[in-house]
């Protein structure tokens, strides 16, 4: 008898768990509507729906407005992102994670609940190959100091400072700093190596901390929040005294 009901109750959990990710049925055609769009290739319905700016891999500019989005759309939605959306199924592979909005897969993909597309987490041969161009140009605008890193990570401004946070080759992070009208072909007011790099929560967002004797510089990286959340933190402590905490936003380079 107990053998029987194990296997009913192990039997009604398989069912459930395959039936639907979504928490609520109203998802689903929040869903349904975005794939629709990828799968008719209909970039006006599209543009009604993004949430504005879609960041893309640092240093490649974020996608500002309806005619970038449609200058880059390609760019973007490849055949291999097009599939894996337009093929999805969506009890199974389409997921809502409380305020963080709905994803798809392990979130290549996010919309929120009102279905608009607030991230994409994912990046075609064409945008690398354009992410080089990119890497290879700041290196070549950058003061001599920093031409060596691996990867580029953010530069940033707030109110008085620029910051630009590299990963360098011992998979450290550095960063460095100039007065907010400063060039960051000039050489900066401040440079720290050996910063890491950790988690905040489980949402994506995480930070970075470099120590310089006394003093902590940490950046805040805010992948999800509010419409009010700055994407960048900036915060420098002495000691455990906050002597500086301001938001920041990326730096457009040209």
């Amino acid at each position: 008898m107990m053998k029987s009901i194990l296997i009913i109750l192990l039997i009604t959990f398989s069912l459930t768990d395959s039936y639907s990710q979504l928490s609520k049925t109203e998802y689903e055609d929040v869903v349904k509507y975005f794939v629709g769009c990828i799968k008719d290739k209909d970039i006006d319905k599209l543009n009604s729906i993004i949430s504005y700016p879609i960041q893309r891999p640092y240093p490649i500019p974020p996608i500002r407005n309806k005619q970038e989005f449609k200058n880059r759309y390609s760019e973007i939605f490849d055949d291999n992102l097009t599939s894996s959306i337009t093929n999805s199924n969506i009890k199974e592979d389409w997921s809502d994670l409380g305020w963080r909005g709905i994803m798809l897969h392990n979130g290549i993909v996010w919309i929120d609940y009102n279905g608009k597309l607030t991230a994409i987490n994912y990046t075609s041969d064409k945008e690398k190959s354009i992410e080089e161009k990119w890497i290879k140009y700041q290196k070549e605008l950058l003061h001599t100091d920093l031409k060596n890193f691996k990867k580029p990570i953010h530069t940033i401004e707030s109110d008085k400072f620029i910051v630009r946070i590299d990963l360098l080759e011992n998979e450290k992070y550095r960063y460095a700093s100039w007065s907010k009208h400063s060039e960051i072909s000039s050489k900066p007011n401040l440079v720290i190596n050996k910063g890491e790099r950790r988690a905040d929560g489980s949402s994506g967002n995480h930070y970075f901390t470099f120590v310089n004797g006394e003093y902590r510089y940490i950046v805040y990286v805010n992948i999800f929040g509010t419409n009010e959340t700055p994407l960048f933190n900036l915060e420098v402590i002495k000691n455990d005294k906050v002597l500086l905490k301001q938001p920041a936003k990326l730096k457009e380079i040209k």
